[in-house]
């Protein structure tokens, strides 16, 4: 399983990237390298102000191609399968007022 390590240095950018209306919750990452829908992928994602990674797993569920006609980045949607580390509360967390201002993300 290939992995990927992201890290967030604010919490717009977080929330930017966070997809809330998978079941397990999920990232985007920006990227140009080719990945494929159900392709899986292990996370290694590092907080806002924090000096550790969380590691979880997922599979791509969102695929947005460099070039496409939407001006969204290039980047794939990750949702998360194991999250034993309850990456996906935690984030919630620290993007609740975000959450609730409703602003656009990089994926809808």
């Amino acid at each position: 399983m290939e992995e990927l390590s992201i890290g967030f240095s604010d919490l717009k950018e977080l929330y930017r990237s966070y997809m809330p209306f998978l079941k397990q919750g999920g990232l985007f990452v920006r990227t140009g390298s080719g990945y494929k829908m159900g392709q899986s992928l292990a996370l290694k994602v590092t907080l806002p102000d924090s000096l550790e990674s969380i590691s979880v797993s997922g599979k791509v569920s969102w695929v947005s191609p460099h070039g496409s006609q939407s001006a969204l980045p290039a980047g794939i949607g990750i949702a998360f399968i194991d999250d034993k580390h309850q990456l996906s509360a935690t984030i919630e967390k620290l993007v609740a007022e975000y959450l609730a201002a409703d602003e656009a993300t990089y994926t809808m």
